[in-house]
């Protein structure tokens, strides 16, 4: 499975709301930003197991390139969402600034998954897996994922716009069934 393609995707499915205006706030601080070591599921693995791991990640993920490039659209799709609704300066943004930072930061991203991998996988399943990519279908299956996850993404989305009028009028029921008035979480007095 292409994972940073599903990865990305998903960030950018989980990003790509619509924007929405909202009211000046006031300053505030700027917090550093994580690094790779703050946000690596903190487990103990077997330095064997992780391998096995980061071999299934590595035969997963096929072509660096392909992988980055399979990005784009989607990371182009979330610019535009919010606030930069020009396609082609959109697309600039994404080129210049997104996939440079995305292909300098992408081993961080293959480590993180292979530890994902390894805290719920056992080395035999690993092992598996590794074998399977190694076969034709298991190739074939790495090199039809950018297709595949950009189809289940446009899938995704579809179907949560297809449920989006229904969620919203039920979200509205909800809140007044608990009292609740647009802007905030007053009760109603009984």
């Amino acid at each position: 499975m292409r994972i940073a393609s599903l990865t990305f995707m998903a960030l950018a499915l989980g990003l790509a709301g619509p924007a929405r205006a909202q009211a000046p706030q006031k300053a505030v601080p700027q917090v550093a930003p994580q690094v790779p070591s703050q946000v690596t599921p903190q487990v103990t693995l077997d330095p064997a197991r992780l391998a096995a791991a980061k071999a299934v990640v590595a035969r997963a993920q096929g072509d660096r390139d392909t992988t980055l490039q399979a990005m784009t659209a989607p990371m182009t799709a979330m610019v535009q969402q919010m606030g930069l609704k020009q396609p082609d300066r959109a697309k600039v943004m994404v080129q210049e600034v997104i996939m440079p930072i995305l292909s300098e930061h992408y081993d961080e991203l293959l480590n993180l998954q292979a530890i994902s991998f390894a805290a719920v996988l056992s080395k035999a399943d690993l092992e598996a897996i590794a074998a399977f990519y190694d076969t034709p279908a298991g190739r074939n299956m790495a090199k039809a994922q950018p297709q595949l996850a950009q189809a289940q993404l446009t899938g995704m989305q579809h179907w949560i716009g297809s449920l989006a009028g229904e969620m919203q009028a039920k979200l509205a029921a909800t809140a007044e069934a608990h009292g609740w008035v647009p802007g905030g979480n007053k009760p109603k007095p009984n």
